[in-house]
């Protein structure tokens, strides 16, 4: 997901956008373990994903307690 359309979704899609991922990444995890994972940079891009949607979260949330 391109940081554009993550900025674009309300709070509640933000959250059920991260349960999501983190089971893909979950489910790409175990894939990996029993070597049918094909291709392993999956991974890394999931966990990216993660990272910019709770970032994006962070963000929303400090602007709220500033304001």
């Amino acid at each position: 997901m391109k940081i554009q359309e993550i900025r674009d979704l309300t709070d509640e899609e933000l959250t059920a956008e991260l349960d999501r991922l983190r089971r893909h990444l979950f489910d790409l995890r175990a894939q990996a373990v029993t070597e049918k994972l094909a291709d392993p940079s999956m991974i890394t891009k999931a966990r990216r994903d993660v990272a910019r949607i709770l970032t994006v979260m962070k963000q929303r949330r400090t602007q709220k307690t500033k304001a």
